[in-house]
């Protein structure tokens, strides 16, 4: 049998350990199917996050994938591989497995630049998945999952999408083992990067309202929810209001207005320059192209204002730098890199190869992806994962149809979730509560749970980043006293619920900030 000690120390932290232990214990006291649902369990609390990358066809989710993992390996020419689900993990040798639906493992070798193939010499039908193992160290302690695009005129494809993002239910199959509760709490991510381009349509926010962490439809939202505005630099500054002719800032407005479209089902909405993300961090960027980028920072400013008007101008025009040369810088930057790298070797000619890559990464946007993802995924992903694992637990008791197990694994969880150390889970299921719409409250009040529970830094929790440890104090004593009171008499019973857990996560952080003075 599975201890808890067995998993313990590939473990995201205590609250995970804490969930692994009561399913451990649980397992001699439930039925074989449930009992075989919680290792399943079990084995998804000590892989590292699962993070699903999931938006409309051509959206650009692979190129971002290929930006986060720093290496190009998942292709992004339609193909059949991205017509499958694939799952960038960790291993100590780079192989690629196809997964068929009858559980048969195939490896697939990598074509001749490093890249996951773009069709199978195998029956395409018969396959479920991918699985990409590589050494890169950022797979580490995130699993990265390539999704097709919602939106695609392949319905397999979007089936697949779907059933990761939890919108849709698995087919029957002939195992007698797990049901299909148990199933997709193997199957679903735990968390998502949803991306999207200018514009939000309807089947983006239905994507997110039905995404499932696990098993018990927990909703996306701010603790397990991030949008990114791909494409950034397409954006025209003059139709954005505010954006005074600067592509970022435009790129900048948008964002926050999409973050308002599909509040509060996201932590946030940030801008991004996927392709030059990709070429830069990835190794795509090389000094050959720096070269080529200094030859054509020499042309007069006339010529090169008119080859920037279009990328057919740009790749045509005459001019000592071949054309095949700009075609490939193209590909790889597009227009708005490649005038923002010709701006930065005119402002510094002695720019090294290295320097401008590294300006190129900049003015991507990926590193406030990064920061964004380390903040709310990597450094809450002990409380992510345990939230996701209990959501499983409850849904295969539910399923289970025994009223005497479904008692005791309610109670064994109402025992874990009184204990101190556990106020994280109650604070994201407070969240959760109030993000889906289940417990309804004031807007402003609803405003602050999601500021509460949204953040893991205390001057964002109490709105009020950058202030003196002594007015965050009094804040939230002051702010636990109120929802205290509100619980007692000024709310309804699921409201009571939540305003109790509030008050708590005030009452803590004032504890913590009381021992900094």
């Amino acid at each position: 049998m599975t201890t808890a000690t067995d998993q313990q120390q590939h473990l995201a932290g205590p609250l995970s350990t804490a969930v692994a232990q009561l399913c451990v214990r649980l397992q001699s006291q439930v039925s074989a199917r449930t009992a075989a649902g919680f290792r399943e369990v079990l084995r998804r609390l000590s892989a590292p996050l699962q993070v699903a990358v999931a938006g409309r066809i051509k959206s650009g989710k692979s190129t971002l994938v290929n930006a986060l993992i720093g290496r190009r390996v998942a292709p992004t020419d339609i193909g059949e591989c991205t017509r499958l689900v694939t799952r960038f993990q960790y291993g100590t040798v780079d192989r690629v497995e196809v997964i068929f639906n009858d559980g048969r493992k195939q490896v697939l070798p990598f074509d001749a630049g490093g890249m996951i193939p773009a069709t199978l010499d195998v029956d395409f039908d018969e396959v479920s998945h991918l699985e990409a193992y590589l050494t890169n160290a950022v797979l580490r302690d995130l699993t990265v999952i390539d999704t097709p695009g919602l939106g695609s005129l392949d319905a397999a494809s979007v089936a697949r999408t779907e059933l990761l993002l939890g919108a849709a239910k698995p087919e029957e199959t002939e195992s007698n083992e797990l049901d299909d509760t148990s199933r997709n709490a193997v199957a679903g991510a735990e968390a998502v990067l949803y991306v999207v381009t200018q514009g939000v349509r309807a089947d983006d926010q239905q994507a997110l309202a039905a995404f499932t962490a696990a098993t018990a439809s927990r909703d996306a939202g701010p603790v397990n929810a991030i949008a990114v505005l791909n494409k950034a630099d397409t954006i025209a500054p003059e139709s954005v209001s505010g954006a005074d002719g600067d592509v970022w800032k435009a790129a900048s407005l948008l964002a926050e207005k999409q973050a308002l479209t599909l509040k509060p089902r996201v932590a946030d909405v940030l801008p991004v320059i996927g392709l030059l993300a990709e070429s830069a961090e990835s190794g795509g960027f090389t000094s050959a192209d720096a070269d080529a980028l200094r030859q054509l920072a020499g042309l007069d400013e006339m010529t090169w204002e008119m080859m920037l008007v279009s990328a057919d101008i740009f790749t045509t025009w005459e001019c000592d730098v071949p054309s095949g040369t700009r075609v490939r810088l193209l590909e790889k930057l597009d227009l708005y890199g490649i005038g923002h790298a010709v701006n930065a070797l005119r402002e510094e000619p002695e720019l090294t190869a290295g320097a401008l890559r590294r300006k190129l990464l900049d003015a991507s946007g990926l590193a406030g992806v990064r920061a964004r993802l380390d903040a709310v995924f990597r450094a809450r992903a002990d409380g992510i994962k345990a939230a996701a694992a209990l959501a499983s637990v409850t849904a295969l008791a539910q399923a289970s149809g025994d009223p005497g197990e479904r008692q005791r694994v309610h109670d064994a969880i109402e025992v874990l979730l009184a204990k101190p150390e556990a106020h994280a889970l109650r604070l994201l299921e407070a969240l959760t509560l109030v993000t889906s719409g289940a417990v309804a409250m004031p807007e402003d009040l609803a405003e602050e749970v999601l500021r509460v529970g949204g953040s893991a830094d205390i001057g964002e929790q109490l709105g009020m980043k950058g202030r003196p440890v002594n007015e965050l104090v009094a804040y939230s004593l002051e702010r636990a006293g109120w929802w205290r009171s509100f619980a007692s008499f000024g709310a309804t019973p699921a409201q009571s619920r939540v305003a109790h857990v509030v008050h708590r996560a005030y009452f803590l952080v004032w504890q913590r900030l009381r021992g900094q003075t």
